[in-house]
């Protein structure tokens, strides 16, 4: 295991997403996804009287954001949760709203870099892949309990992995000899179940494999789409919610989340007045995603994917 004080992920779109945060000196923020706590130290900078709250669900990320923030005393409280918590864990601290939110989904580069937490498929490690060690559900139950149908259907709709079908076969004929327990096992699987000639296309062939699991195993998009629209209600008037999201999936639920934020009435276009009574609960600030700098993106390769929306509470 590695030293808790080196968890470093370097903090993407970090410059975009202090600007858009329109941070207040003594403004209360929310860090949903503290991580090494890059973005969070440089919130809690700005902040005189304000407030800090991180919430992280993994414990090594807790103990290094601990240790990074311990400098600013009672402007910080952390908290080890899933971000789903958010409204008891800010309600546990006394607070009702906040002056602004900030996500960072994906998975961390700590996580990625720590082989026996088995998110990689460049290093073998038990297939592990959870955010949260405290998670019963493990990669490994995923890939060899259960059924060929949902690994299929994981696959397909979590990784778009076109060949899900194949790779689900391979895995059950696989787990039927013996139980599947590392992330190279799965390498080889998904390496048969896919075509040479499609395996020189798209980086590794058990990226999206990985990609979905993953996903999986921690409830990723289930998780983001039940709780934005309980942040949006904990915003003041004013108070900005920014999300960076690292693949397609993410970004589509959030584009569609704030856009029904903004535009939730139900009612049909040839009505001449609203009666569905659902009022805008603010604005999307970015029609389009703020994107990372080209610099950025050669300085630290995995910004390349990344894309920050905001929400600006009415």
């Amino acid at each position: 295991m590695k030293n808790p004080a080196t968890f470093s992920h370097k903090s993407v779109l970090l410059d975009e997403v202090i600007e858009s945060l329109a941070i207040k000196e003594e403004g209360i923020y929310v860090d949903g996804t503290l991580g090494g706590a890059g973005h969070s130290s440089e919130i809690v900078k700005r902040l005189t009287h304000g407030r800090l709250i991180g919430i992280d669900q993994d414990e090594d990320a807790i103990r290094a954001a601990s240790e990074r923030l311990a400098p600013f005393g009672n402007r910080v409280s952390i908290v080890r949760s899933n971000y789903e918590g958010f409204e008891t864990v800010i309600a546990d601290l006394g607070i009702e709203k906040v002056d602004g939110i900030l996500l960072d989904l994906g998975v961390s580069s700590y996580q990625l870099d720590t082989p026996e937490r088995g998110f990689s498929y460049k290093e073998d490690a038990p297939l592990d892949m959870r955010m949260d060690q405290r998670n019963p559900l493990t990669a490994e139950v995923i890939v060899n309990e259960y059924p060929r149908e949902e690994i299929t259907r994981i696959l397909r709709d979590y990784g778009e992995e076109k060949f899900a079908a194949n790779i689900a076969k391979h895995i059950e004929a696989a787990r039927q000899q013996k139980r599947i327990k590392t992330t190279y096992e799965l390498n080889d699987l998904v390496k048969a179940a896919i075509p040479a000639k499609m395996r020189q296309e798209g980086g590794h062939p058990s990226k999206r494999t990985f990609q979905a699991i993953r996903i999986a195993c921690n409830r990723e998009l289930e998780v983001l789409e039940d709780t934005i629209d309980c942040m949006i209600d904990h915003l003041n008037p004013g108070g900005r919610l920014c999300i960076i999201t690292f693949h397609s999936l993410e970004d589509r639920i959030v584009k569609n989340k704030f856009k029904t934020a903004e535009h939730p009435c139900i009612c049909p276009p040839s009505f001449p007045v609203c009666t569905c009574g659902r009022l805008p609960k603010g604005k999307v600030l970015t029609r389009k995603p703020i994107l990372p700098t080209d610099e950025e993106m050669e300085e630290n390769p995995r910004a390349k994917s990344a894309k920050l929306r905001v929400f600006e509470k009415k």
